[in-house]
């Protein structure tokens, strides 16, 4: 029997008290960077596995499992949830209710699976600690806060990180997917693109709907920057290069016959390269500067950008993961290898340490072409096999560097 092999040998006994874990993390979904109840869970948990150091940062934890010399391993799960209410219908979906950054009261689920994140690494980090004997050097864990809007890993980073974890000699971590249960798509190079979020907000001069004449129609201006931004995939990218630029809301005015003073834009991009990223930024500001320009604005745009990184899987390390998962999964859990145009702040820890590392996606549903898709009112994996799978993938791949 191998090492992992015997490191996973009591799954069975891990699983009995995943399931019901599960299940308790989805029904206690928190906001991102107010997961309290949730962090208190997950040491309450690591508590009772035991043998594990555990540091507090940032709004995270990290559980450090010390054995002897050897290489040192991160494997991270994040653990927050989005503003969506819960339609599965299942007996433990989600009812709570938060409230957001705009004041409103919103419904809270786990819709993007880092229930399973949380749950997975849990099950291995017991699975890791009872077979110790058979494995030696560092393994940590980490449980990160806020990945959904990209502040939990630079607050981990910014509370002192690398001073207070050993550094890992690789990084490692999954995430759960509309593909079929307990198949893995680990990529080489570039996995998930940068995320660009903007919000602009650009300036009329308001007045009566009636007299447009004595006012700057800034509904009439934001409508052709929304118009204008459609071109710069389409004309200003080279044509085989990856780019999105998606403008998720367009907020002007209350009444119908006010013309209003301002009106604000919410933009969403996508790349998978800095050249890429750079490109739609400077066009965005040109094109939303000429256009108040042209409309005669009386002032300025306002414009507000927030980047997260590019996930670029050494390829190393990555060939190790696929290797290590294709052979205790077959080569039927690993299809054609496909990155995604989702994104992800995992990078930010990694690269702080200056450590290489994977990032891949784990199957979670039975019929992948109905699966819908992360932040889906409807997201909800199917507990067998995603949560053993996951669990096994985790120290399948930990095994891997610690040997």
């Amino acid at each position: 029997m191998t090492a992992t092999q015997s490191v996973l040998t009591p799954i069975a006994d891990t699983l009995e008290w995943m399931y019901p874990a599960y299940e308790w993390f989805h029904q206690h979904p928190e906001l991102s960077m107010e997961e309290t109840e949730t962090l208190a869970e997950i040491i309450r948990r690591l508590e009772a596995i035991g043998g594990y150091e555990l540091v507090e940062v940032g709004g995270g934890v990290v559980a450090i499992l010390r054995n002897g010399e050897g290489p040192s391993v991160l494997f991270r799960a994040d653990f927050d949830g989005l503003p969506v209410t819960e339609l599965t219908g299942l007996p433990y979906a989600s009812t709570k209710k938060a409230t957001g950054p705009d004041g409103a009261e919103v419904g809270v689920m786990h819709a993007c699976g880092h229930d399973v994140h949380v749950t997975t690494l849990l099950g291995a980090a017991e699975l890791m600690a009872k077979g110790r004997e058979h494995w030696s050097g560092t393994f940590m864990a980490l449980f990160q806060p806020g990945e959904e809007t990209l502040q939990g890993a630079k607050a981990m980073v910014e509370d002192g990180l690398v001073n207070k974890v050993p550094k890992p000699d690789v990084a490692l971590g999954q995430h759960v997917m509309g593909a079929k249960a307990g198949t893995f798509n680990v990529v080489s190079g570039p996995t998930m693109s940068a995320a660009i979020s903007c919000t602009i907000t650009v300036y009329g001069k308001g007045g009566h709907g009636s007299m447009p004449n004595l006012a700057v129609d800034p509904v009439l201006l934001a409508s052709n920057i929304v118009v204008r931004l459609q071109g710069i995939v389409a004309r200003e990218l080279k044509p085989g290069d990856f780019g999105v630029v998606t403008v998720g809301a367009l907020q002007a005015g209350n009444k119908h016959n006010i013309i209003p003073d301002r009106a604000t834009l919410l933009i969403s991009g996508r790349a998978y390269t800095d050249e890429v990223r750079k490109t739609i930024q400077a066009a965005v500001e040109r094109i939303v500067r000429a256009e108040c320009q042209a409309s005669g604005s009386p002032q300025e745009p306002d414009i507000e950008w927030s980047v997260g990184p590019i996930t670029e899987n050494d390829p190393a390390v990555a060939e190790r993961v696929t290797s290590s998962l294709r052979a205790h999964f077959g080569d039927e859990a690993l299809p054609t290898p496909e990155p995604s145009t989702g994104s992800e702040d995992f990078p930010h820890i990694p690269l702080a340490f200056g450590t290489p590392y994977a990032y891949w996606f784990l199957g979670g549903f039975e019929n992948e072409t109905e699966a819908p898709g992360n932040h889906s009112p409807f997201f909800a994996p199917v507990q067998d096999p995603t949560l053993k799978a996951g669990a096994e993938a985790v120290v399948v791949t930990a095994l891997e560097f610690l040997g």
